[in-house]
């Protein structure tokens, strides 16, 4: 329930703190004293649209607190844990500050939180009827709703949506299956014939690159082996000659020279060794560079081949066996393709046929629960001093959607033997307030523990009706807390707690003031709505009858 509500600095309210409690809370005043700022105010906290006009002249911002204390198993919890705004156990606090120059600030449990999040968290812990939010009784696309709230529908709409989303993906899967199909068909012939080219030439990942560094090695081979030849053939002929005549020479003075020749010599072994590994280095280089003179054509013919056959196709050479392979699966798909569309047809008619099975049932539920609700609407209306009046939910077929098959609508009888027409057309504004609380009575224990607030639902009513009326919202507050703005002494004897709402002016200074009412206070407040600016006795005796009328 809403437990307390603290306004600061909004339009002609200076500060005001309100604690509330369950059961029928009644909010009276003069016309005029700011009744709708205190709804305004709570709605800015609950994310609806923020300005700066609500900020109290002189101010240098406007803010509104309003501290929830939802029970233990209420949806507003997992909605939080959800956004990560859980606070204390057992209390939820909402607040927005409107600044003169920027936008509203709002905070859910003292951590910042959009308008849009203040709105979702709102939706689940109250539901405000305004003066003309009977519309949404008269909108037929909130009728359906309105209808599975009473009929408890929730798991079933949930089965339906989740059949009706298999049924569009079966049905979005065969489609796409037709489409590729069609559209490998067109270009069987095509296909086919590239698919039998690549399969032929089989390139592989890589292939490009390492052709290409073997041909720049065959290329560069033959300049290599022609150098390496000619060094070869001057190891042979020039060194190894040069050397051992050398060699011999100072062989033949060594004898002569005793010990001083013995350097050189020794120098000319090593040096006629290390010519014999360099010969035989340079031989082994030329074997090993006696490459296939044929090999650079083959090299080249298929290395252009490949980059050929990657243009014609318009892709890069290492992507061709992707491309081969998706070829094949596209030859499979045509190949196989009409036994597999008949495999996505069936499974896309038996995916409709659940669906159209699941929203038959909700169909027939909605049909059973509309007979419910009209039974229970009607015999509201009676109390309501609407005897006559017959209320009936009209089911008619629709195009399916995730949510069913069938279109409600709310309809009216409001006089014997006339026929049942849209609401609209059939009741006038006080008739339309009385059916909107005939259905939220019969609504109210089916729904969540919200609070509700009426302003101003007994509008266009009077006497005996407006005394049913507050009947009924008393009877409504049994279970829940009701927050009711009304000009109507039979409604406001019926509260369990009392506010007044009154505009005081210094001249200067204009304020808007909301107090608790004592008993003595509450039975005044009622006669002046029954006698107006001057209390009477006679209003006062007036007043305490219909407060004993209404225990």
């Amino acid at each position: 329930m809403l437990r307390r509500l603290e306004i600061r600095d909004i339009v002609l309210i200076e500060a005001l703190d309100l604690d509330f409690e369950g059961g029928l809370n009644v909010l009276t005043g003069e016309t005029g004293a700011g009744k709708s700022i205190l709804l305004d105010a709570l709605g800015f906290a609950l994310g609806r649209k923020g300005r700066r006009e609500l900020i109290r002249a002189g101010a240098d911002k406007g803010s509104v607190t309003a501290v929830f204390e939802p029970a233990p198993a209420h949806p507003v919890y997992a909605l939080l844990d959800e956004l990560d705004l859980a606070g204390e156990p057992g209390e939820v606090i909402l607040r927005r500050v409107q600044s003169p120059g920027g936008p509203a600030r709002g905070f859910v449990n003292d951590r910042r939180a959009s308008a849009e999040v203040l709105r979702q968290i709102g939706a689940l812990l109250v539901e405000v009827h305004g003066q003309h939010d009977d519309r949404g009784l008269l909108d037929p696309r909130a009728h359906r709703a309105m209808l599975d709230a009473f009929g408890g529908f929730a798991p079933q709409i949930t089965t339906v949506r989740a059949a009706w989303s298999e049924a569009e993906r079966a049905a979005r899967t065969l489609e796409d299956a037709r489409q590729r199909l069609a559209k490998a068909e067109a270009d069987a012939d095509y296909i086919r014939h590239s698919a039998e080219e690549l399969s032929r030439f089989d390139p592989q990942v890589g292939e490009d690159d390492a052709l290409d560094t073997e041909r720049r090695r065959i290329q560069a081979a033959a300049q290599i082996r022609d150098e390496v030849a000619k060094a070869a053939e001057v190891l042979d002929r020039s060194a190894e000659a040069a050397m051992a005549e050398a060699l011999s020479r100072l062989n033949h003075a060594a004898g002569m020279a005793q010990a001083l020749l013995h350097a050189p010599i020794e120098a000319i072994d090593r040096a006629m060794v290390e010519l014999s590994e360099a010969q035989r280095g340079a031989h082994d280089a030329l074997a090993e560079l006696n490459i296939d003179p044929n090999r650079l054509e083959q090299v080249e013919e298929r290395l252009f081949a490949l980059r050929a056959l990657a243009r014609k196709h318009n892709v890069v050479p290492d992507q061709l066996p992707d491309l081969a392979e998706w070829m094949t699966a596209q030859l499979d798909e045509i190949d196989g393709g009409a036994e597999r569309l008949d495999g996505l047809e069936a499974a896309a008619e038996a995916a409709r046929e659940v669906y159209e099975e699941a929203a038959a049932r909700l169909t027939e539920e909605r049909r059973a629960a509309g007979e419910r609700l009209d039974r229970a609407v009607t015999g509201e209306l009676a109390p309501l001093k609407m005897e006559a009046a017959r209320f009936a939910t009209r089911i008619e077929p629709e195009r399916a959607g995730p949510e069913g098959q069938d279109r409600v609508s709310f309809t009216a009888a409001i006089n014997p033997g006339t026929p049942a027409g849209p609401i609209d057309r059939i009741a006038s504004g006080g008739e339309l307030s009385r059916f909107l609380l005939a259905l939220k009575v019969c609504l109210a224990a089916r729904g969540p523990d919200l609070t509700l607030i009426f302003d101003e639902i007994d509008r266009g009513v009077g006497g005996a009706t407006a005394a049913a009326v507050g009947r009924r919202l008393a009877r409504l507050a049994e279970g829940a807390q009701v927050l009711v703005v009304t000009h109507s002494p039979q409604v406001a004897a019926q509260g369990h707690h009392h506010w007044r709402i009154a505009k005081t002016s210094t001249g200067s200074l204009t304020r808007t003031e909301v107090a608790p009412l004592s008993e003595d206070q509450r039975r005044d407040e009622i006669a002046r709505m029954l006698a107006g600016e001057e209390i009477t006795s006679a209003a006062r005796s007036a007043a305490d009858a219909l407060i004993q009328q209404a225990r």
